[in-house]
């Protein structure tokens, strides 16, 4: 059965990585709103502090060789908060491919009376690997298949952008990711277009706070990705927060997972979070489920001030 698995891993990673956008290439998370640096870089600044976040999945738990990542992000407002600066590392491993990265985030802030419009650019840099001679395609051993015959070292680079427009209660988000398009390998097959090319990500985001009494809001948010050669992929979720300590909710993403979530706003300068995700799809049958922790901290609180509570 471990055997089996590797070989279901070693396909998926195949067809998602080598064909051109067959499949998302970044790594995806279901605490999104707790990581939007990774898709938007006009977010730097946006909390109105300086905001650092850690945040590790483990997905599809059972599965060998299957999707792990491990993020850590900072952000702040400077210049009177008409500017922001981020800054991410992350870790992300999927069977025989590895990405370990950083990448610097740089939004310019238009202050209205009650809302910020960012327009955000990022630039990264990332070392990636992908295994492939460790594959074994057949226990004879006499298989020889071209596109697994050389591993891959890389340095790559990345480029990226995005608007992001938020109030108290709302934000609107939208980026292009990957702008540079890297170019993984030069392996060609006869008669088959395997650039083995990353494809530029899209992301449309948005969520609001909907006031429901005095102790308990309503937080629904979406998510919607694209990219060239898969369909497009929405996560849809909702929150509802108790006196602005605790929040319980629920999380749809299109053809692929449920997902319980509970956050926990431990104090004015720690919220802690967790996703659980159930496959919907056939990989139910080979994984318990994924597990997404989440871990934020925000700086700069003065203990004689009350703060109102920052959602997003």
């Amino acid at each position: 059965m471990r055997r089996y698995n590797i070989y279901i891993i070693a396909s998926f990673l195949f067809a998602s990585v080598c064909q051109q956008a067959s499949a998302q290439q970044d790594a995806m998370y279901s605490q999104y709103m707790f990581n939007t640096l990774a898709i938007n870089p006009a977010y730097a600044g946006s909390r109105n502090v300086v905001s650092a976040t850690a945040l590790y999945r483990n997905q599809w738990v059972g599965i060998a060789g299957a999707p792990e990542t491990a993020t850590f992000s900072i952000d702040a407002p400077l210049n009177n908060k008409r500017m922001g600066l981020g800054f991410q590392a992350y870790s992300d491993k999927a069977g025989i491919i590895k990405n370990n990265g950083a990448s610097a985030s740089y939004a310019y802030r238009l202050r209205m009376d009650k809302a910020t419009l960012s327009f955000g650019m990022q630039g990264g840099i990332r070392q990636y690997k992908a295994d492939y001679t460790s594959v074994n395609l057949d226990q004879s051993g006499t298989t020889i298949d071209p596109a697994f015959a050389n591993n891959i070292d890389k340095v790559l680079f990345d480029i990226s952008a995005g608007l992001y427009y938020n109030t108290d209660r709302f934000y609107l988000g939208f980026s292009a990711m990957d702008l540079l398009k890297n170019k993984f390998t030069n392996y060609q097959s006869p008669g088959m277009n395997l650039g083995n090319r990353e494809e530029v990500h899209m992301f449309l985001a948005s969520g609001v706070v909907i006031p429901l009494d005095q102790d308990f809001k309503l937080k629904p948010s979406f998510l919607i990705k694209a990219v060239k050669g898969a369909p497009i992929e929405g996560d849809i979720n909702a929150t509802l927060w108790i006196k602005d300590i605790i929040a319980i909710g629920a999380q749809y993403r299109t053809s692929a997972d449920l997902a319980g979530m509970l956050e926990l706003q431990a104090t004015p300068q720690i919220r802690l979070g967790y996703a659980y995700d159930y496959s919907t799809t056939e990989l139910r049958k080979y994984n318990s489920g994924s597990h997404e922790i989440m871990l934020r901290y925000e700086f700069g609180f003065k203990k004689d001030k009350f703060i109102s509570p920052r959602y997003f």
